[in-house]
């Protein structure tokens, strides 16, 4: 059985990454709105999808997966910035999360 302080912890967790996704999906809609980047509301739910599991390791201390710098050479240097603007606000998120999220800023700027 597990005890009471590690379903705590969970529960803590889950409270702090919650409260942590909410704050940064305010501040990545309002970053995109600055820039008139407008996702649409497939890329919407997407995006929330990823900055969520972002929270999630941010509090949790869980890995990206690795990830090849190379596969986001096409990646514009303003859809990067941004998103290392993001990741930074995290505090403790490696630079290959920048890459990933930067992909979702490069194709919502396709909808203008």
């Amino acid at each position: 059985m597990i005890n009471g302080t590690v379903i705590n912890d969970v529960g803590d967790q889950a409270a702090q990454t919650e409260q942590l996704a909410d704050t940064m999906l305010k501040q990545v809609f309002a970053l995109l709105g600055d820039h008139n980047i407008l996702p649409n509301a497939v890329q919407e739910q997407m995006l929330t999808s990823h900055v969520r599991a972002m929270a999630h390791r941010s509090v949790t201390g869980e890995p990206l997966p690795e990830v090849e710098a190379d596969l986001f050479d096409e990646i514009s240097p303003d859809s990067m910035s941004l998103a290392r603007e993001v990741v930074a606000q995290f505090g403790n998120l490696p630079d290959e999360e920048a890459w990933l999220l930067s992909v979702h800023f490069e194709v919502a700027k396709d909808n203008l």
